[in-house]
């Protein structure tokens, strides 16, 4: 008989639970940093899991990858040099490299068990991504890379695990840190900003704030402190418990949340990129904000 793996709620007294079963269990163990488990779903596809929380699946990583990387790349319109801190299932990675204007990529991965099952178990998500003469690869402390580097990036994405334990004070109990926290933190976001080229641009995934308020809160309220724009966008991703995920895009450009129609499509048309989930129209809709949000942001 197959296994079950529980998600379960960290933030509000573990008032929800959420099992996926697993058909096939393909790798499962821990890292000096956090526990991992790859599996196969019937509906899902095969799918990656960090400290019992899911990361990505094959079925609808398409969701999350074009919506964290395209849409701030089309709106940038003149992206060449990107920094991803995260990152290590490839998902992000490939897309940024669909890009044609792309001549380097540097991708920050803390733990080297992620790159490995993704290359091994996650093919379907990550391409030859890691094979890609234009990458930059390195194994550590995203924090610490981004406050020791010299270089420039037009953009900078981070693509980390979900910010747990964040600001447990304003949450209904709080969480174990978990080891993407330190990601969401302004002196961070200061390094960011000076890593950027002018008119450069900075993207964080905020979690499903429906199911876990302060990590849009928190954050967005740590990147007003360096950024004079900052602007949220949606994606509904179905393996996230809460469903609409939310991205930040913070630049001192007051344009880049707001490009013209005509402008990006004559940048995706362009670019020639095939792709499943990110069209002009989502990207222009995906900065309409319910009530519930803009509350939020507020």
């Amino acid at each position: 008989m197959a296994d079950w793996m529980n998600e379960t709620d960290l933030v509000h007294g573990q008032s929800w639970r959420v099992k996926l079963k697993m058909e096939r269990v393909l790798y499962q163990g821990r890292s000096p940093f956090q526990n991992a488990v790859v599996f196969d779903n019937r509906f899902y596809g095969r799918v990656l899991a960090l400290d019992g929380i899911v990361q990505t699946t094959e079925a609808d990583e398409f969701f999350y990858h074009e919506a964290l990387v395209h849409t701030p790349l089309f709106a940038h319109g003149r992206v060449r040099r990107v920094l991803i801190i995260g990152g290590g299932d490839g998902g992000a990675l490939e897309e940024v490299l669909k890009h044609p204007g792309i001549e380097s990529v540097t991708l920050v991965e803390l733990d080297q068990l992620v790159i490995d099952l993704a290359k091994r178990y996650l093919t379907k998500i990550c391409g030859r991504a890691f094979e890609d003469p234009r990458l930059k690869l390195v194994i550590g402390d995203g924090v610490g890379f981004v406050a020791d580097c010299r270089d420039s990036f037009d953009a900078i994405l981070i693509d980390s695990t979900d910010p747990t334990g964040i600001d447990p004070e304003n949450s209904d109990g709080g969480a174990p840190a978990g080891p993407g926290l330190m990601l969401f933190g302004a002196a961070f976001y200061g390094a960011c900003k000076d890593r950027l080229e002018p008119g450069g641009l900075l993207v964080t995934q905020n979690a499903v704030p429906f199911v876990e308020t302060a990590a849009l809160t928190t954050p967005v309220r740590n990147l007003r402190a360096h950024f004079a724009q900052v602007a949220c966008y949606r994606a509904t991703v179905p393996s996230f418990y809460g469903g609409e995920m939310v991205f930040t895009l913070a630049s001192d450009d007051d344009g880049l949340g707001r490009v013209p129609r005509e402008t990006l499509e004559a940048r995706f048309r362009e670019a020639g990129i095939q792709t499943r989930y990110y069209t002009t129209e989502v990207h222009l809709g995906a900065f309409a904000l319910p009530p519930y949000l803009a509350e939020l942001m507020a």
